[in-house]
């Protein structure tokens, strides 16, 4: 992904910072003031409320103290569980905080060279394909001389307020940040993708092979810095934050910290390790509120295991927020999980890497349906087909490709009245080998995601070689926004936009003769193939020939019926000429024509599926049989 990085409304941090020590004066920034307008736009803030720099707050302000941990932080008295519950997994993952708290050293107090602070700091978040570079300045909002919002559990350390303060002014003021989504701030953390979890709709509760998978999974992807975040849904009609007997608070976010299997027993019996328990840790961001149930602080069931274990583990027994419990619970009870995965892009690792494509794309609003953008989703047939168009290649027999679908973030226009997601989603179909021009007909569909007012929306799909377009729309059609598309896979996928609707014409072309015809065919699959004599599953290929051009599948292995499911579309001069299907021997002496058949466009008759046998063209060959798929229309004069 792009590392360049952009600062945040032109504010360079070098130069305002080196500005402030010429002149000897503190930053004030701005484009934040401290005012109450900074704080909220709906409401006044609460009497009292006085801004301070840290130094007006304690004698000796860091930023760290002790280190970063999950447990420094507390929510205060804003409503964004959310944003401190990513926090939370910031702190936990080093590669992380030093990217988004850069050159952390630098910005720090020093007691030694007091003449060196100007009461400036900046923070650097992923938005929208770039990672952006937030300036602010120190002073923070307090009453009765407590911070106001997010603090730590000592009150010299000011790492966690100050990132809450950038993250505001990204976001135009606190209080646009009273609800939202965890896998935003861990996205906008991290430039990774985030993958929801519905843990009560796959029943990962009661199905123990599930249960097994998601815990190997999300040991790997904590162990590989990946951010994770859950919560418990609300049933229809119950409060938000509403505490449940267990010590649980539904519809609130949790951080989880850690993950891991623990082995019980203590003596002897924890040296041979005989019995282990999954099990997984969460910080509570109001700093307090914890599970109560099994293997809560200070329950009889830690007595199974040892000290040195425990310790290992970092049990406290102190109301800090943080607790442990069994994976079988934690299924039990959390109903979403949200997996922050960075996907690793970085050739030399040891580890899986993927490729990375990025684009930028619009729905764009236009009475000529060729050049409108905005058709909305697949039940608008219509207009549908009007919206963006990406094409990309799987180049290996398979690949996993996953997609993401981003809207750029509108919560700074909550203060203008606006600031809502648009519902939007995606649909995927694979196109014919030759494709060049967008699509005028619908194609094979092979997914398709949810459709939803989130952020960004994310789905895996295991794809066969071949050619595959992205169709990204919102639900509504006539809705416009921007978007961008990011596709991870194996090997390289061209990723681009399809503009064009049909073949340029130009002068040379007209006189010695334009495409009148469109003609699309796909052959997928053969039936009853042999050679004579040993030869009994040869290795074999299709191929579409038509006026010069042609496209060839893949190699099939020793089949006797393979799927070739290859498609061509040709823009064709001479539509009284045939189309071409030829099946071809690999590797037999050189490669040898095994049969073939013509196939004629025919408009009144082609769009339909047909069985054609194969004419042999090798001795004592015995035929065979091509199921083909073919249409033909005037699409052009269509157009």
């Amino acid at each position: 992904m792009p590392n360049s990085v952009v600062p945040y409304k032109g504010q360079e941090y070098a130069k305002l910072k080196k500005a402030c020590l010429h002149r000897r004066a503190l930053f004030e920034d701005s484009l934040f003031p401290a005012v109450n307008e900074t704080l909220f736009y709906t409401r006044a803030p609460p009497e009292g409320v006085v801004w301070k720099r840290p130094k007006e707050i304690c004698s000796n302000p860091q930023l760290f103290v002790d280190g970063i941990s999950s447990r420094d932080l507390h929510q205060g008295s804003l409503g964004n569980c959310w944003l401190v519950a990513a926090a939370s997994c910031l702190a936990t993952e080093p590669s992380v905080w030093k990217k988004v708290i850069p050159n952390y050293k630098e910005q720090d107090w020093d007691p030694k060279r007091p003449e060196k602070y100007a009461g400036i700091f900046h923070f650097r978040f992923w938005r929208f394909g770039s990672w952006l570079d937030v300036v602010i300045d120190d002073r923070l909002p307090t009453r009765n001389g407590r911070l106001l919002f997010c603090s730590s559990t000592d009150p010299n350390e000011f790492w966690c307020a100050l990132l809450e303060k950038a993250y505001a002014k990204l976001n135009g003021c606190y209080e646009t940040m009273e609800g939202g989504n965890t896998s935003e701030a861990l996205v906008d953390f991290t430039g990774g993708i985030s993958e929801p979890v519905s843990l009560d709709e796959e029943n990962i509760a009661t199905d123990l092979e599930k249960k097994k998978k998601l815990f190997k999974s999300l040991m790997k992807a904590h162990s590989r810095g990946s951010l994770i975040s859950c919560s418990i849904k609300p049933s229809s009609g119950e409060e938000m934050e509403l505490q449940m007997p267990c010590g649980l608070v539904k519809g609130h976010a949790y951080g989880v910290t850690d993950i891991k299997p623990v082995h019980l027993g203590t003596g002897l019996l924890s040296i041979f390790k005989t019995k282990k328990l999954y099990m997984i840790r969460m910080r509570n961001p109001w700093g307090s509120t914890e599970w109560c149930g099994p293997w809560s602080d200070g329950s009889e069931e830690w007595k199974q295991v040892g000290r040195g274990e425990r310790e290992n583990m970092g049990v406290t027994v102190r109301d800090d927020g943080e607790f442990w419990m069994s994976f079988d619970d934690f299924c039990q009870y959390f109903t979403d999980l949200v997996v922050c995965r960075r996907i690793n892009t970085n050739l030399l690792s040891i580890h899986k890497t993927w490729v990375e494509a990025m684009l930028f794309g619009e729905w764009i609003l236009n009475e000529n349906p060729l050049k409108n953008r905005s058709g909305g989703c697949s039940n608008n047939r219509a207009t549908f087909l009007q919206n963006p168009q990406f094409a990309f290649d799987i180049s290996l027999e398979h690949d996993s490709a996953l997609i993401c679908l981003q809207q750029d973030d509108k919560r700074a226009q909550r203060k203008s009245g606006s600031g809502g997601n648009l519902a939007m989603g995606f649909d995927l179909f694979q196109v014919e080998q030759n494709r060049k021009y967008r699509m005028h007909t619908v194609q094979s569909k092979v997914a398709s995601s949810t459709y939803i007012n989130s952020r960004s929306i994310v789905h895996r799909a295991e794809l066969q070689q071949g050619k595959y377009v992205i169709v990204p729309t919102t639900f509504q059609p006539g809705v416009t926004g921007n978007f961008l598309i990011r596709l991870f896979t194996d090997k390289s996928s061209h990723l681009r936009e399809m503009t064009k609707d049909q073949p340029t014409p130009s002068f040379w072309k007209r006189i010695v003769g334009y495409p009148v015809l469109v003609t699309s065919i796909n052959v997928y699959s053969a039936a009853g193939l042999a050679l004579p004599g040993s030869v009994k599953a040869p290795d074999v290929y299709a191929k579409i020939s038509c006026e010069g051009q042609k496209v060839k599948s893949r190699v099939h292995p020793a089949s006797s019926s393979p799927e070739f499911d290859l498609g061509g579309i040709f823009y064709r001069k001479k539509p009284q000429k045939p189309v071409k299907i030829e099946i071809w021997v690999k590797g037999f002496l050189r490669d040898t024509l095994l049969g073939s058949t013509k196939v004629m466009a025919d408009p009144e008759a082609m769009d339909k599926s047909e069985v054609l046998r194969l004419d042999p063209a090798v001795p004592g060959a015995s035929a065979g049989s091509i199921a083909v798929r073919t249409s033909s229309s005037r699409e052009l004069a269509a157009l």
